[in-house]
Formats: structure tokens, sequence, C-alpha cells
């Protein structure tokens, strides 16, 4: 009599078949997944951009920008998930600060990765401020973008987005 069927071995094939395959494809997804999250934060960051734009030429009448994202979120100038601090991997946080007669008004936008490395949400973090130029750094923590020069609202590193 004459059992059909596979063998141990042909199983075990297939199966490291299928690994292989698996191990390649996995990082390149994890890559593209990372790539995507980072795409949807810079669109973010400059969603909160415009949205301070807008803010400080209607409410803020011309002088004042908005002081952080739910009151943003409050005036409809953007969605209710990134007026919450959180999208697509990232967590972002705006602060303005009003004018006073001896200061104009101004604010600064941080978006960051919630894990960064191989297996993170992303790899860059975004600064961005009245200034309207969206800048990187390159290891996702941010410490870079943190200190700006008073004068000029330049980061004190990071580079900016081509």
């Amino acid at each position: 009599m004459k059992e059909n069927g596979f063998s141990l071995i042909e199983l075990l094939i297939v199966v490291a078949i299928i690994g292989i395959i698996a191990a390649i494809a996995i990082p390149n997804l994890l890559k593209s997944r990372q790539a995507a999250n980072e795409a949807s934060a810079i669109g973010s960051v400059r969603t909160i951009g415009t949205a301070q734009a807008t803010y400080q030429s209607t409410k803020g009448k011309g002088k004042d920008f908005c002081a952080n994202l739910s009151d943003l979120t409050g005036y409809n100038s953007i969605d209710s998930n990134l007026g919450a601090g959180a999208k697509s991997g990232y967590t972002f946080v705006t602060t303005g600060v009003a004018s006073t007669s001896t200061s104009n008004s101004y604010f600064d936008t941080l978006g960051k990765p919630l894990a960064s490395g191989t297996f993170g949400t992303g790899n860059r973090a975004f600064y961005s401020n009245e200034t309207f130029v969206i800048y990187q750094d390159n290891d996702g923590s941010a410490s870079t973008l943190g200190g700006t020069d008073a004068t000029t609202r330049i980061p004190t590193g990071g580079s900016p987005i081509d």
C-alpha cells in the first residue's frame, strides 16, 4: 500500500524557504512604514504651521500665534487626532508665545517619533516655527531641535528639509 503526502524533509524545506522570504521582506516593510510615518509627520508639522498662520491673521489680530494644539483644534484649524498630540506614530507639541511691547509673537512646533530604531515608528524628528521652514534631526531624539537662536529663530542643530 502506497501512502500519498509530503515527507518531513519536504515540509521542512518549504518552511525554511518561507522563513528566508520573510527575513528579506519584513525589514523592507518596516522601512516603508517608517518612511510613511515620517512623510505624515512632515505634513502634520506643515499643517500646524498653516493653522498657526491662519490663527494669527484672524483670531490673533495679525500679531499673536495660538498657544497650543487643543486651541487650534477648537478653532477647527487641525483635526482632532493631531490636536490630541499624536498621529501616525509621532507625538506633536506646539507652543505659541504672545507678543509683548518688546518682542513679537512666535511659536515652536516639534514632532517626535514614539520610538526610533529598526522597529520604531520613525527615525527623524521635525521642528518648525514662524519662519515656516521645517528642520529635521536624524536620530529621532529632537535634542538638537529644541533650542533656537533668539534673533534668527533657527534651531541650534538639525538641518532644513529640502
